[in-house]
């Protein structure tokens, strides 16, 4: 968890101020509002490793490592969409698979994003005001997904929204290159 994503519990030292001789000492405060985060939701992609792997690592295509990247750095924590899975956590292991959203109907893409969203309310802590990044296809976010987090307060971006695979590749290219 990175330090964007803790709650304030620190406490300072009282302050002291002097006014007109007089010492008015201000008692810290304790700052239980929890900080906003940002959670980045990345698409899985066709190419595969061709063994069990750590879901981070199963995925080999420059767009996705692009995506990894990108989310590792802007990001206080992210998951992957996966077509068969639904939600991941990067570190669980799976095995090579052969599903793409695009290959399901309509209503099972609905029933997709009801799973995930419910996988979303059931592991992640998510606080009204909290953003979601995706970095993923419209079949992952349409069909409801999107929508649902919305409703459920959460601030949903898509830096990449409209971008062919082609400018996608580059925006990850130029946003890895230091400054």
């Amino acid at each position: 968890m990175t330090q964007r994503s803790q709650i304030g519990r620190r406490l300072a030292a009282p302050l002291i101020v002097e006014d007109c001789g007089m010492a008015i000492v201000e008692e810290p405060t304790l700052n239980l509002r929890p900080q906003l985060r940002q959670i980045g939701l990345v698409g899985c992609v066709k190419q595969k490793s061709g063994r069990p792997q750590h879901a981070k690592d199963l995925y080999l295509s420059p767009l996705f490592a692009g995506r990894r990247q990108f989310v590792e750095h802007s990001c206080d924590d992210w998951w992957i969409l996966s077509a068969l899975h639904g939600l991941v956590h990067p570190d669980e292991v799976l095995a090579p698979y052969n599903l793409a959203l695009k290959d399901l109907g309509r209503h099972e893409r609905r029933e997709w994003s009801r799973r995930v969203l419910a996988d979303i309310d059931r592991r992640l802590a998510f606080t009204a005001g909290d953003t979601v990044e995706f970095h993923a296809g419209a079949d992952y976010r349409e069909f409801g997904l999107a929508d649902g987090l919305e409703s459920r307060g959460w601030t949903v971006v898509n830096p990449t929204q409209g971008m062919a695979i082609g400018h996608q590749l580059a925006f990850y290219r130029q946003a890895s290159e230091p400054s």
